[in-house]
């Protein structure tokens, strides 16, 4: 009998040793590297892993629009009061610019210290990457200005803004639809149950979906390393690093002070979120992990209007590794191009890239289209982005990531100060994630 049991025993810790996702995907993301070397240049197999990696990434994007609607408007429903809406929204955006700003900052004082820029000869270097498409969208942004950029928030047609992908304006519809749901008192409840339902629909599809990521990662990692090659790292490789290392002292340390403010450890949020950050880095899409983001949010414990609200505006607003990356560009590029910058001109640049990062928000290649934006001011030719324009991809992978933490300790922090959050449950679903190995 006792044998029995042990065979019994052992059998279970064998059937809980499976693969779980998040090492589907790191698989993935390594065969996608080896798939990229062996095919390098190869545009039948390029054709292939960028139709696969683009199929993916729109499965993810069907669902998105959808699970945003239907929680923020349950969310703001359940609040019910349109002054802690308020609030809320306000104590969101607040917070959303003092982490911006320290990004931007972080990345001034550490491209002061290391001078990433001097070594490297702008004239030696060359790239046949074509950034006129971003040329064209930096000169719009900037003549459009911020009263374009407000104006835009307001949803004139819900359903084109819907189909377009444009998220402000979904919030701002969202919003008032669900304090008008609240405001009809019983009869809107048909419409609560409605979107409840919606939302546990797009959640199980998400589900599904999120069996292909290993799939989607290895395609989307393959194409990039098989049109650019290992070789594009190299002449910038200390850029590369330097970028990397201070995302990653932001995160484990402004990150993990703001958390240790909020009581509660940052490794326990990383540890909740580990299969989204791999994700999110490996196809270099926040948007791939938003579906999962709300849904784990909740679990951890943070009330579920918050996280609706909260999650989708930081993909707008709340975009730290952006802000590390641009402020760091900028200064390498000024460098490279020896143009020296006094304090008060980068106070200007760190001026401008608040301005224009929250002007630019849901532009395509955004990080990339505020650099353009932003560079002119300083001296530096729009041209000197081409030869850092093949890199951008592998750094995009690193900022998306920290993008993705930054908007899951948000609702965190909102939570926390609007006492939203419970710890207990925190506790217990981050005790369910170590001995249960779920995904």
């Amino acid at each position: 009998m006792q044998l029995q049991k042990r065979v019994g025993i052992l059998v279970k810790r064998k059937l809980k040793l499976r693969v779980t996702l998040g090492w589907q995907i790191v698989i993935g993301l390594f065969l996608g590297i080896i798939l990229g070397i062996i095919f390098y240049q190869n545009k039948t197999a390029i054709t292939a892993m960028q139709s696969i990696g683009t199929m993916f990434i729109g499965l993810i994007q069907m669902i998105v629009m959808p699970i945003v609607v239907s929680c923020l408007t349950v969310g703001i429903a359940s609040m019910g009061d349109i002054r802690k809406v308020g609030r809320i929204g306000g104590k969101t955006l607040v917070y959303f610019e003092v982490m911006t700003t320290i990004a931007i900052i972080l990345g001034l004082i550490i491209g002061n210290i290391f001078h990433p820029g001097t070594l490297i000869d702008v004239h030696q270097m060359h790239s046949s990457m074509d950034i006129s498409q971003y040329v064209s969208t930096a000169q719009h942004s900037k003549n459009t200005g911020i009263w374009s950029t407000l104006i835009g928030l307001i949803p004139t047609n819900i359903f084109g803004s819907l189909s377009k992908g444009d998220m402000m304006p979904v919030i701002v519809f969202s919003v008032f639809f669900g304090l008008g749901t609240a405001a009809i008192g019983e009869k809107g409840q048909i419409i609560v149950d409605f979107m409840n339902a919606v939302s546990q629909v797009m959640f199980k599809i998400t589900n599904w979906v999120m069996h292909l990521a290993p799939i989607g990662v290895c395609a989307l990692i393959g194409v990039t390393i098989a049109e650019l090659g290992i070789k594009a790292l190299i002449p910038l490789s200390y850029f590369v690093i330097l970028v990397y290392l201070t995302m990653i002292f932001f995160v484990l340390v402004v990150m993990g002070f703001v958390a240790k403010l909020c009581h509660f450890k940052l490794s326990s949020l990383l540890l909740v979120i580990k299969n989204e950050i791999v994700l999110a880095f490996s196809t270099a899409s926040s948007e791939a992990v938003m579906p999962k983001m709300i849904q784990k949010m909740d679990n951890f414990g943070v009330s579920p209007s918050i996280v609706s609200f909260v999650i989708p505006t930081g993909y707008t607003f709340n975009l730290d590794g952006s802000a590390i990356y641009q402020s760091l560009a900028a200064l390498f590029l000024a460098q490279a191009y020896g143009i020296h910058l006094s304090i008060g001109q980068q106070i200007t640049l760190a001026v401008v890239l608040m301005i224009t990062s929250k002007g630019m928000a849901g532009v395509p290649g955004a990080s990339f289209v505020v650099l353009l934006a932003t560079v002119s001011t300083i001296g530096v030719p729009m041209s000197g982005l081409t030869f850092i324009a093949g890199i951008d991809r592998f750094i995009d992978m690193g900022r998306t990531a920290v993008n993705v933490v930054g908007n899951s300790l948000a609702t965190v922090v909102i939570g926390t100060s609007e006492h939203e959050f419970n710890h207990q449950k925190a506790t217990n679903y981050v005790h369910k994630i170590k001995t249960e190995k779920i995904s």
